[in-house]
């Protein structure tokens, strides 16, 4: 059986290599993301309509993860390696918010800060 935690990886890593779709339905409606320049800070449905938001990643591997809980609320921090076709590699610092919503975990914020030399989102 999948522990809290495992289920929050789980989806977090969804959310990299899924579709649009399928992170709308996993994302709290006024969530915020801040994004690399130039996308920036995006709540609501502008972080669907932000096209380098709404593409996929073929792969990602995520390393030093560190993730805290209390209540309602959990907080997933990480660094993130992934890959798109025709891309080079991005690296990125991360961190990831869920509030627990009446037994389903919603993102409701990510930030991604790049490590030199990696381009946005």
């Amino acid at each position: 059986m999948m522990t809290t935690e495992d289920t929050l990886w789980a989806t977090e890593e969804l959310f990299w290599t899924q579709g649009a779709d399928s992170a709308r339905a996993m994302t709290a409606k006024g969530a915020v993301f801040v994004f690399p320049y130039p996308v920036g800070i995006l709540q609501g449905d502008r972080i669907w309509r932000e096209d380098l938001v709404a593409q996929r990643w073929r792969s990602v591997e995520f390393s030093e993860r560190c993730d805290s809980r209390e209540r309602n609320i959990a907080v997933l921090a990480y660094r993130a390696s992934a890959l798109r076709e025709g891309e080079p590699g991005y690296e990125a610092y991360c961190t990831s918010s869920y509030l627990n919503d009446d037994g389903t975990w919603l993102r409701i914020m990510h930030q991604q800060t790049p490590l030199t030399g990696s381009h946005p989102s």
